[in-house]
């Protein structure tokens, strides 16, 4: 019968429960206290057991030599070699001891990759693994518990019974202020590898005891699935909540791996801020838990299922991917099936860096490796040498993916070799390419607002690696013999669709999740909602021409908001709010070394930030704030070329360097850093551009670094976004994300229909063109015939008006992107229809429609005045998770005429949504009215205290819109325009939310 936690009434009766485990399920030996020797941290005893059992010879060497001195001298020697600055107990243990003598002693056997050598897997069963409890490393000092390897003391764990009122936080205390690091035991790099701090509900870890700088990692599994994973540990309903300690972590088989394959000592060149010196620092790398987890689970399944699937790895942020990477590496180029065959030739890591990373290079090589096994595709390689090494015996390569762009150049030409593909996310932050600009934009035809929006969405993001590489496996699909695992912190609906699990539900999700929610719980990354303040922008546009001419009504207002983000009035009031907000909130954090970044939202707009931030900087005599500038090319303002280097005055590439110093504060990006940037000292952001879903994620989580040894706060001031839309964006990636509603069969055959009634296409010519088309040798008058048939349908389609043209290519388009992700994402086949889709693919470069320039000047017919910035709101996170994500659907496209409009009634429409008539005084004389009747309304109380703040907002809106009512005859003028306006009423009462909860939920 399992062990509850409420039946455990002391310590000691937590530490006999794991004891009798340890001894009866794991075969460990229980040795009494006094075997241990506080002078060498090892059970002597034991340690002489493994020898004589394991090698027996060797022992009889050293006696003939050694005499009666030979354990004392094997034990001194042994010790030494453990204390040398260069080894340490993890190098002695994974490659032993040789004497002068040439005679060489083991002290951990591996477990070989395969069961062929039976006299190997002989001596890894004969490893010892032991355990003491109340041991005294020192006289006044005693640890709970000792764990050996063969005699020499690997791990401690210092315990709390929660029902005594003591939990790990206790044990944590002790290990850094009642144990004495210097002794043999927790000496770093020669005593113990991990320490354990645990009670009956979660556990920590630490690899260096330094007393009150000690840093304890959680090793917990995380609370609950799916959305409601956490910290902490889930509810064991068999016993203990942390028994997956000695149950799983402490097995045998577990603790010989963890040392042999998994931790390392990772080293790392740090400049000294004051003396400009390099400096070494060593540090233990043991894994979290769901790093561990991770690779264990991914090549149990791999071990089953070989090269069959690809795996998606939602971890977040602040997870440790760049290990959990490298462990997987190794994991995988070792793995054999059950015929004692390797399951792959060679494991490529790519990421899109222009040079691959060199914290994941270090951590591919710091893991053992044989000399030659691991290649590094650095900048001084070029992509003849990574096809070398793929047919070569190279067995992890490292690479980007501008040297290894496309899967089917892999497989085509290796296809006897079987791949795993690892994916690191990692964003180009400076090379991104913007996708294919969508032509209706120039059009005398608009999409309607939803089309656009989705367009203007997908322009908008960066094309990442993993969007180049989805695209590759939806024009070849998967290869058999290549295995992908794409790690991600914000999987898209593509990612899921190609990588995902099927759950129980049969809906595509991650294999493997560490969310950002148990990130933040942690405390490896921040909340950058968590401090977020939203601005709007208030102008007035004046018409200044005597005439009134007519425009297109979509490009005259896209102009003139075009025109209003660049206007020198607006730029530079934003830029003095920046400053200062940046002067007296942020600059003075992580003792003033504080950092933050302005996000515009074009390259010119990223022109005027700078020269202003310089004017304003300069105009008022600030020091200790200089801003750098990032955006890509060459950008001509008021007839002047600009550059990112000329205006930085320093090369592209120095940028980071020169971010990361002490000389400057601020930068301020187009289109450039948003992602994959890593500044840890980064902890504001002004954003001045529109961020929607993926892309609001991934630009905002540049603040989400944790900066060791401080409290870091983050701030965001917003210009352009509604606090609503940026936690819906976020909604999707806080805990788990599934794909809800994909991509049909049901919906090609939909698009394939409205597609026929154009009655462009001929069954007989798409026959002979596939006929062609897959023509072993095709000659010139084959590529004739080939055109003539695409020119037939061609010739049909020119025969329709602009509009219809314009509809024919869209629905044409809609047809090849979506059927092309089906034909890879799912197992739908039909030759008819990809025979179709052929044909489409080839036509479609031949449509061309009609545009009409929209290329008027909006300037000089023209004004803007009156700007203001008001501040809307003051926002903490609430972060709901909603976890399902669609496939965008194949809908039927609109297309409408081109509305034309005198100037004098866009500029009406323009000033209705942006312009403010009100004086301040009455604005918020009126609204404080407003808050006064909600103070009072006895129903808003009630729901005030029965809800959550964000079910409160419904019922605030709706006793808002009475109050409106109710004092509507005392400001008839202002009153009614907020009954009229509910995106303005939302604005202006939306900032009394939090107030009027907080206040009516505290009232008796």
């Amino acid at each position: 019968m399992a062990i509850k936690s409420g039946q455990l009434r002391e310590k000691k009766d937590f530490q006999k429960l794991i004891l009798e485990y340890l001894e009866k399920e794991n075969n460990y030996i229980i040795r009494p206290a006094p075997e241990y020797h506080p002078g060498y941290a090892m059970d002597i005893g034991m340690l002489f057991s493994f020898l004589e059992d394991t090698q027996k010879e060797e022992l009889d060497q050293l006696r003939k030599i050694y005499k009666d001195k030979t354990e004392e001298t094997i034990v001194n020697y042994l010790n030494n070699e453990i204390n040398k600055s260069y080894r340490g107990v993890l190098d002695v243990l994974k490659h032993g001891i040789e004497f002068d003598s040439g005679v060489k002693l083991l002290l951990m056997y591996r477990k070989p990759a395969n069961t062929f050598n039976k006299d190997a897997l002989d001596k890894y069963n004969k490893n010892i693994l032991s355990v003491m409890e109340e041991v005294n490393h020192k006289p006044d000092e005693r640890i709970d518990l000792v764990i050996f390897v063969n005699g020499i003391a690997v791990i401690t764990f210092e315990l709390k019974c929660n029902t005594t009122g003591q939990n790990y936080e206790d044990s944590i205390r002790q290990f850094k202020y009642e144990r004495d690091p210097k002794t043999r035991l927790f000496k770093f790099k020669s005593g113990t590898i991990v320490n354990f701090a645990m009670d009956l509900h979660e556990v920590y870890m630490c690899t260096h005891l330094k007393c009150g700088s000690s840093y304890f990692l959680p090793f917990n599994k995380g609370s609950g699935e799916g959305i409601e994973s956490g910290k902490g540990n889930p509810h064991n309903e068999d016993g203990l909540d942390v028994s997956y300690m000695w149950e799983d972590i402490l097995k045998k088989d577990t603790v010989l791996y963890l040392i042999d394959k998994i931790i390392y000592l990772k080293k790392e060149k740090k400049e000294d801020e004051l003396t400009g010196r390099i400096k070494i620092s060593e540090t233990i790398i043991f894994p979290r838990y769901h790093q561990f987890n991770a690779v264990r689970k991914i090549a149990v399944d791999i071990e089953e299922n070989e090269t069959s699937r690809n795996y998606l790895i939602e971890h977040s942020a602040g997870s440790g991917k760049t290990n959990t990477i490298a462990w997987l590496s190794h994991r995988l180029a070792s793995l054999h099936n059950d015929k004692n065959e390797a399951i792959f030739d060679t494991i490529c890591i790519i990421t899109d860096r222009i040079v691959v990373d060199r914290q994941l290079q270090d951590a591919v090589l710091s893991l053992e490796h044989k000399e030659g096994l691991i290649k590094v595709m650095d900048d001084k390689c070029s992509s003849s040498d990574l096809a070398d090494a793929l047919n070569g015996n190279t067995k992890i390569i490292v690479t980007t993916i501008q040297k290894f762009m496309y899967i089917k150049e892999l497989v085509d030409n290796l296809r006897e070799k079987k791949f795993a593909l690892i994916i690191d996310e990692a964003h180009s932050s400076t090379s991104g390419s913007a996708m294919e600009s969508v032509s209706y934009n120039l059009s005398s035809y608009q999409l309607v607002a939803e089309e656009q929006e989705l367009y203007e969405v997908e322009n908008d993001e960066e094309t990442t690696m993993q969007d180049q590489i989805e695209g590759e496996i939806r024009r070849s699909g998967k290869p058999d013999n290549v295995s992908m695992i794409a790690f991600t912190a914000t999987p898209k609906y593509t990612t899921l669709q190609l990588f995902g699990t099927l759950n129980e539900e049969g809906k595509k999700t991650a294999f493997d999740l560490y969310s950002m929610k148990q990130a933040i719980e942690e405390g490896f990354i921040l909340d950058v909602l968590d401090n977020y303040v939203t601005y709007k922008t208030y102008f007035q546009v004046n018409k200044v021409v005597d005439n009134d001419p007519e425009l297109d009504s979509i490009a005259a207002k896209r102009k003139i908001v075009k025109y209003i983000e660049l206007h020198d009035t607006n730029i530079s009031q934003k830029v003095e709010i920046i400053v200062e907000h940046f002067r007296y909130n942020v600059m003075h954090e992580l003792d003033g070394k504080a950092k933050a970044m302005v996000v515009t939202s074009s390259r010119q707009s990223a022109v005027k930030y700078k020269n202003a931030f310089v004017d304003y900087i300069n105009e008022n005599n600030y020091k200790g704030i200089q801003a750098l500038v990032a955006f890509s090319g060459k950008v001509t303002l008021d007839g002047k070329e600009y550059t990112e280097s000329v205006m930085n005055n320093m090369s592209e590439d120095k940028v980071v360097k020169a971010f990361d110093s002490d000389l400057y504060q601020v930068l301020l990006v187009a289109n450039k850093y948003q992602t994959g940037f890593d500044q840890p000292k980064l902890c504001a952001m002004y954003v001045d551009k529109r961020l929607k879903g993926v892309n609001a994620v991934q630009t905002l989580s540049r603040l989400n670094r944790t900066y060791p040894g401080y409290n870091k706060k983050t701030f965001v001031l917003d210009f352009r976004n509604g606090y609503e839309d940026i936690q819906k964006a976020f909604a999707p990636y806080y805990t788990e994300i599934v794909l809800g509603e994909t991509i049909t069969p049901s919906a090609i055959r939909e698009l394939e229909r409205r597609i026929s009634e154009y009655r462009f296409l001929d069954y007989y010519d798409i026959e002979e063109f596939n006929q062609l088309l897959y023509k072993e040798k095709r000659h010139s008058k084959d590529k004739e015939k080939m055109w003539a048939l695409l020119d037939k349908s061609l010739r049909v389609i020119n025969q329709n008006e602009e509009l219809v043209k314009l509809e024919i290519r869209s629905e044409i388009r809609k047809f090849i992107r979506f059927y092309g992700f089906l034909i890879q994402a799912t197992r739908f086949q039909d030759i008819d229809l990809h025979k179709k889709y052929n044909f489409l693919s080839y036509l479609i470069k031949e449509i061309e429609v009609g545009k009409i320039s929209n290329d008027f000047d909006i300037a000089d017919k023209i004004t803007a005045t009156n700007f203001k910035q008001i501040q809307t709101g003051e926002y903490s996170s609430e972060i709901e998770s909603e976890p399902e994500i669609n496939s965008p659907k194949p809908n039927e496209v609109r297309f409408e005429e081109t509305v034309k409009e005198k100037l004098s009634k866009i500029v009406d429409d323009i000033n209705l949504a942006y312009n403010k008539e009100f004086d301040f005084g009455v604005v918020t004389k009126s609204a404080l009215q407003v808050r006064d009747i909600l103070l009072k309304d006895s129903k808003l109380k009630d729901s005030a205290k029965s809800n959550s703040i964000n079910d409160f907002r419904f019922a605030y809106f709706d006793a808002v819109e009475e109050a409106l009512v109710k004092g509507y005859e005392q400001n008839a003028d202002f009153f009614s325009i907020l009954l009229n306006d509910e995106e303005r009423n939302k604005q202006l009462m939306g900032v009394f939310v939090e107030d009027i909860y907080n206040s009516l939920k505290t009232v008796v």
